[in-house]
């Protein structure tokens, strides 16, 4: 399973982290498919960038967020655009859907 998750950069008591798209199974800081942002927790507010184009990408491929890149996307809006188009893609697939079954229509 691939996951979005946080990976730790910066030195000690000064932490900052990479949004990174990793298998579920390689270690926190160890080896990732793609970075695809960066959060700054020590700036005044909290910088978070995130490549909205690989986000949607990596989450319509079906990456689980963790809890707290989940949040930080939230906070970026890419949950809320990826909800908005999980139900625009979803209408499509019920009409296609209906259609091949080879139902009779009125």
């Amino acid at each position: 399973m691939v996951k979005i998750r946080l990976r730790r950069t910066g030195a000690r008591n000064q932490p900052s982290y990479r949004l990174v798209v990793a298998d579920a199974r390689a270690p926190r800081d160890g080896r990732f498919i793609e970075t695809i942002g960066h959060y700054n927790p020590r700036r005044d507010p909290p910088e978070i960038v995130v490549k909205e184009e690989r986000a949607l990408y990596w989450l319509q491929h079906g990456a689980q967020p963790t809890d707290t890149a989940r949040s930080l996307l939230r906070q970026a809006g890419i949950m809320e655009k990826f909800a908005a188009l999980r139900r625009s893609q979803s209408p499509k697939k019920a009409n296609s859907e209906t259609e091949s079954s080879g139902a009779p229509q009125n």
